[in-house]
């Protein structure tokens, strides 16, 4: 049997942090949602202290990324990941404020799945994570490399 898939959601705004977890619930979608504020401590997380991803062997993980953190880019994390042999299955969607077509091309180069611009707008964002939330709950997403 295959096990639930954990979200991790790599966000420094704590204001977008709470809407999207408030908008993916409301979705419908009650997995487990590891929020990280920095990418520091996320990178300390997914690679663990071996640095080689082991620790998350057999999990099925989604990553939620955004490309602006205080320490390092999204675009840092997301290349590490990809090249991760643990790793490089997780599904990364990049939630960003930034919609620069250079940047969004070097994402999907990199291996992201979905990149999703945040919108301005306190409504139509709610109305984009409810929306990314169903897809989260249809999904089919591979556990790390045995």
């Amino acid at each position: 049997m295959s096990k639930p898939v954990t979200i991790i959601m790599i966000e420094d705004d704590e204001g977008h942090a709470r809407l999207i977890e408030r908008n993916i619930r409301r979705s419908g979608v009650n997995n487990e949602i590891i929020p990280f504020t920095n990418g520091t401590d996320a990178v300390n997380y997914l690679f663990g202290k071996d640095s080689t991803g082991l620790d998350h062997k057999g999990e099925a993980l989604l990553l939620l990324l955004d490309l602006n953190l205080p320490d390092m880019t999204g675009i840092d994390i997301l290349k590490r990941v990809k090249e991760n042999e643990f790793l490089k299955c997780a599904p990364v969607v990049v939630l960003t404020t930034t919609d620069d077509a250079q940047e969004i091309k070097r994402c999907y180069e990199l291996g992201c799945n979905v990149y999703i611009t945040k919108p301005v707008n306190y409504e139509s964002f709610a109305n984009a994570i409810r929306q990314l939330g169903l897809f989260f709950s249809v999904i089919q997403v591979p556990q790390a490399s045995t």
